[in-house]
């Protein structure tokens, strides 16, 4: 009998790539974070809102792809270090802009920046995973939610009282990011070698199941639309649940970037969760739970009061976000061969989609008032229905 291959999990590499996730969403955070401070800065209506939301996403989405089938053919390990770059010169160009039209240069950037890391970032985690895959992209992802929910924490206790410019200040920390990233790009060769010649030895012997197209091509047309859905109604509050909160209930902007922080934090969690337990009970019920879970919880929402709305919109994000590690593995598992195109298109889904959504919640928000945003992106949740149509397939571990 054969003993089974257990690939090595490179544990201190996860953390530091998480940690530079980290650095690379709070970054981004911080341009949703700044919205109430640019709106009255500049008279921005909730249009305008939503089209900066719209441009910084689609240029974070429409290179990601590119980037990741780029890299799959031409390894790049210090593409992350490049793409960081991009936000360092986002950030200052953000902090001292003096019109709309240089905020939405700036925030291009900082997309740009996010596409071209996100990628090779993601095939490093999936290369260092060795049998834990949800761990690994738990503990990836956990960094990018965590930094996302710091931005509005920055927000409250800097930008507000500094202004505009103390975004300047942020650059530091896409210094900081480069220095950890020029070191996961030296560790990539020796880890990739290791991951590689593990699958040879694996395969050897063993005929490998192939993929029909149309399994594949359904699998991702659902994982797509599964992802937008959860991304429209998050991209709800990344965008405006600080003004739903201030016109609800007359919140101040710095309480209520400290709810949106609460919010987001809840996010940081249900990724880490959903990966460990992922690895234990399997991709599809996962996703089965993450989709359908918070919909009773959706309906109730628009109707509670400031304390419900606190536990609800915990509750809320903790279920959705817990499905994002498995939604990736599992289009990774469709196309093994493909990382870096998979990292960067749901990557970059995660930008397009919902920058899309922001600009038609924007467009709503301004028609019939932000509280029926709520109201009508409460049924979003209906749609994880379309999981039935995922199709089943074998994950290395438990279904």
């Amino acid at each position: 009998m054969t003993t089974a291959i257990r690939p090595k999990t490179h544990l201190a590499v996860l953390a530091v790539l998480g940690l530079s996730h980290l650095l690379n969403d709070m970054l981004q955070s911080l341009i949703p974070a700044a919205y109430p401070i640019l709106k009255k800065a500049y008279a921005l209506d909730f249009v305008q809102i939503g089209l900066i939301t719209l441009t910084f996403q689609i240029a974070g989405a429409m290179l990601q792809p590119v980037a990741g089938m780029i890299t799959d053919r031409h390894p790049a390990p210090y593409s992350p270090v490049v793409g960081m770059m991009f936000t360092f010169s986002g950030m200052v160009s953000l902090a001292f802009a003096h019109s709309y039209a240089i905020i939405l240069v700036s925030v291009a950037l900082i997309g740009i920046g996010s596409s071209i890391f996100h990628p090779e970032a993601t095939r490093m985690a999936r290369y260092a995973a060795g049998s834990r895959q949800g761990l690994a992209q738990g503990i990836f992802q956990v960094g990018g939610q965590a930094g996302g929910a710091l931005g509005p924490v920055f927000a409250a206790l800097i930008i507000v009282p500094w202004g505009q410019p103390s975004l300047a200040w942020f650059a530091v920390a896409a210094l900081m990011a480069m220095m950890l990233l020029t070191w996961i790009g030296s560790k990539q060769h020796q880890i990739r070698a290791e991951f590689t010649a593990l699958r040879a030895r694996q395969k050897t012997g063993v005929e490998q199941p192939r993929r029909a197209a149309l399994t594949i091509v359904i699998g991702l047309v659902v994982l797509t639309l599964l992802m937008f859905t959860k991304n429209a109604y998050s991209e709800s509050f990344r965008s405006f649940y600080t003004f739903y909160l201030i016109e609800r209930f007359g919140l101040s902007i710095p309480s209520a970037q400290m709810m949106l922080f609460i919010f987001l934090l809840a996010a940081a969690a249900g990724v880490l969760v959903g990966g460990i337990v992922g690895d234990r009970i399997g991709r599809y019920r996962i996703i089965w739970i993450s989709v359908l879970g918070p919909l009773p919880l959706t309906l109730i929402l628009p109707y509670a009061d400031l304390f419900w709305t606190g536990v609800l919109t915990v509750l809320i994000n903790l279920i959705m976000a817990s499905a994002f590690a498995s939604i990736l593995i599992y289009a990774i598992d469709l196309l093994p061969n493909r990382i870096g195109l998979i990292g960067g298109l749901f990557y970059g889904l995660n930008f397009g989609l919902g920058g899309v959504a922001a600009a038609f919640l924007g467009v709503l928000a301004d028609s019939y008032g932000v509280e029926a945003v709520y109201r009508i992106c409460s049924f979003l949740p209906l749609m994880g229905l379309l999981a039935w149509f995922l199709p089943r397939i074998d994950e290395g571990g438990g279904t």
